[in-house]
């Protein structure tokens, strides 16, 4: 496949999802703005705001061309500067705090050289941390994994664990999920092969996510777990701004700058020195937010 048919693929994927999480939320819809890179390339950008379960969703599709600054070249590990980069990314917070904040992206990067790999992943991060959703979730990327290789879930499992971590909180983001990148062909796994896997991960979030929705959105809640949510939502920034590839990747490239940032919150707040009250449900969701729990059976 070439590079314009995996973006179209994107492209479509992006609709698709908007299209189902309008249905689960039952309220809200999504806005679309299209935008040009001044290097090369454009995408699309779709927020949802203000619906019934979802506070904000974003859903961003783009493809984009031109030449590496010199600082990601070197990061890359790669001589030839001139790179296409597609690929759809996705996160969503809901207004209650029994609905889990949910990322996704999928992308595939090729150099004029030939060279090319995919990266992506899914990882879920709840307020609350409920073990039947937790282990839902995984059992659920397992089975996408297991389509493909017996041994993709515990690696990118583990990967995500690894990725998705707050240093300076000494706390992961989440739950998890998975999370792979620089996936190239090779002689046990070709171009389509991986490219099959990728779409695969992509149709899985609709409608897992729509199930967590439907299970918890009506479950009633407090200005205590709003609170609470606020101060998840903080750590969620913190990663973002601090830590996260992508985020690093569309600045430095100087993507559009709303469109990179689409994933923050519409509110969080930052409580000096909080610590949640000794054996409180925040204090157990808390006490799970270490690498290496094993959800999926």
């Amino acid at each position: 496949m070439t590079k314009e048919q995996i973006a179209d693929w994107f492209a479509d994927l992006q609709s698709r999802i908007c299209a189902a999480i309008e249905q689960a939320d039952g309220s809200g819809k999504f806005e679309a703005e299209h935008w040009q890179r001044e290097g090369g390339g454009g995408g699309r950008s779709r927020v949802l705001q203000n619906g019934t379960v979802l506070e904000k969703a974003g859903v961003g599709f783009s493809a984009v061309h031109g030449t590496l600054p010199e600082n990601i070249q070197n990061a890359l590990r790669v001589s030839d500067n001139r790179f296409f980069a597609t690929g759809v990314s996705i996160v969503m917070h809901p207004r209650s705090p029994f609905v889990p904040i949910i990322h996704k992206n999928v992308r595939y990067f090729e150099l004029q050289d030939g060279t090319c790999w995919f990266g992506g992943g899914i990882d879920l991060t709840p307020h609350y941390i409920n073990d039947e959703d937790a282990r839902y979730f995984h059992s659920q990327l397992k089975a996408v994994c297991d389509r493909h290789d017996e041994n993709y879930y515990l690696n990118f499992k583990t990967w995500a664990d690894e990725y998705f971590f707050i240093k300076h909180r000494n706390e992961t983001r989440g739950i998890g999920g998975i999370f792979f990148d620089r996936l190239t062909p090779t002689s046990t796994h070709s171009k389509e092969q991986l490219w099959a896997f990728v779409q695969d991960v992509g149709n899985t979030f609709a409608p897992v996510y729509s199930h967590l929705i439907q299970k918890n959105k009506d479950l009633p809640y407090t200005e205590a777990h709003k609170h609470w949510q606020g101060v998840r939502r903080s750590r969620y920034v913190e990663f973002n701004l601090v830590y996260d590839k992508g985020t690093k990747f569309g600045l430095d490239t100087n993507g559009r700058t709303e469109s990179i940032l689409m994933s923050m919150p519409p509110q969080a707040i930052w409580p000096y020195d909080y610590h949640p009250a000794p054996h409180s449900p925040e204090a157990e969701t808390l006490a799970k937010l270490v690498k290496g729990i094993h959800w999926a059976e």
